[in-house]
């Protein structure tokens, strides 16, 4: 038992959280609508909701911009201080992943995603303890942008 516990479980610890760090933290969700489509309808919901459009790029402009080629891909960066202070006072770590994104891209079969950090990723990823309810409001602040943005 002693050589199971110093050999043997480390490395099932070990192997057990590299298997929970591969997931990506994206929740991606399928668009009705073209990468442009999407991420104007983005911009309208999150405008209409009080939050500031901080960027938009357009990745297949500027790949063409380079002589290179590149499916439709647009990232729109976004925030507003009364959300984001409140998880950054949870911990100050997560403002490396604020403001938040959503990557909104066309697949090789032509289908347009909505992309977007998964909170209980950053949760995770920044350790935050005892900021559920930050979390749940903006996990349902996403979830609703990105429906709105998608149909």
């Amino acid at each position: 038992m002693n050589a199971f516990r110093i050999f043997v479980l480390p490395f099932i610890l070990l192997l057990c959280s590299g298997l929970a760090m591969a997931a990506d933290g994206l929740i991606a969700i399928k668009s009705n609508h073209s990468v442009a489509s999407t991420a104007d309808k983005l911009e309208a919901v999150l405008s209409e909701k009080g939050m500031k459009v901080m960027n938009r790029i357009n990745h297949a402009a500027g790949a063409r911009s380079a002589g290179m080629e590149l499916r439709p891909t647009e990232l729109v960066i976004f925030g507003n201080p009364k959300v984001g202070t409140p998880l950054m006072q949870c911990a100050q770590s997560v403002a490396m992943d604020l403001p938040q994104k959503a990557l909104i891209w066309e697949d090789e079969d032509g289908q347009v995603w909505f992309g977007y950090n998964d909170p209980e990723y950053l949760k995770a990823r920044h350790a935050i303890e005892g900021c559920d309810a930050v979390l749940e409001k903006v996990s349902g602040a996403l979830a609703g942008f990105a429906k709105t943005a998608t149909h």
